[in-house]
C-alpha cells in the first residue's frame, strides 16, 4: 500500500476537496464504480453525462492527490435528480458521502431547483440514513430497478430546497462535518 492509499481513522478530521469531475479522473472512478455497483456505469456512460451540459453536475472527493468518491446531478426544470453517489470502500464512514451530497444539494438550490429526488436499494440502510438527514423522505418504491439484482429502489424525494430553513439545515450539516471540505467552483 503506498503512502497516498493509508486511510486514517475515521474519527480523524480530514480536509477533501471536492472538484469538478473530468476525463482524468473516469479511471479513478471507474474503479470505484466497479468495486461498490453489482453493474458498474460504463466509461461511455461517464463521458456522455460530461459532454450534457449545465444540466449535469459531477463531483469527485479527493484527500490529497487521491479520488476518494464521487457523485452526480441532473437537472430538470425545478428538481435535481442524484443520479449516483459512491465511495471508495475503504474511504466508506469518514463522511465523504455527505460532503458530496451537500454538494450536489447546493448545485441545485443554486440552479433554482426546488425539489431533489433519487432512488436507493431498498437494503441500502447507510444510504437512506444519509438521505433522510437531507432531508428526503420515501415516496415509492421501484419495482426491480436494480435489474441485476431485481431488487426494489426505494425513491425518496426532499423538497422545497429553495427555502431558508433547508438552507439552515444545509449550513447544520455541513458544520457537524470533522476537518475540512473545500468546493471547487464548476465552469
Amino acid at each position: 500500500m503506498t503512502a497516498a492509499a493509508v486511510v486514517p481513522p475515521a474519527s480523524e478530521p480530514l480536509d477533501v476537496v471536492l472538484v469538478p469531475m473530468r476525463r482524468r479522473h473516469l479511471r479513478a472512478v471507474l474503479r470505484i464504480e466497479e468495486l461498490v455497483h453489482p453493474r458498474p456505469w460504463s466509461m461511455g456512460l461517464f463521458l456522455s453525462e460530461l459532454a450534457a451540459g449545465p444540466s449535469r453536475v459531477w463531483y469527485v472527493a479527493k484527500v490529497g492527490s487521491q479520488v476518494v468518491g464521487y457523485a452526480g446531478l441532473m437537472l430538470v426544470a425545478e428538481d435535481g435528480h442524484i443520479t449516483n453517489v459512491a465511495v471508495a470502500p475503504a474511504w466508506q464512514g469518514h463522511r465523504i458521502g455527505r460532503r458530496l451530497v451537500h454538494a450536489l444539494a447546493t448545485a441545485a438550490r443554486d440552479a433554482g431547483a426546488r425539489n431533489l429526488t433519487l432512488e436507493v436499494r431498498v437494503s441500502n440502510a447507510p444510504a437512506q440514513r444519509l438521505y433522510r438527514a437531507f432531508g428526503f423522505a420515501p415516496a415509492g418504491i421501484r419495482k426491480g430497478y436494480y435489474a441485476e439484482t431485481g431488487e426494489d429502489a426505494l425513491i425518496m424525494w426532499a423538497v422545497d430546497i429553495d427555502t431558508p430553513e433547508y438552507g439552515q439545515r444545509l449550513a447544520q450539516l455541513a458544520a457537524a462535518v470533522p476537518g475540512t471540505t473545500t468546493v471547487e467552483e464548476r465552469r
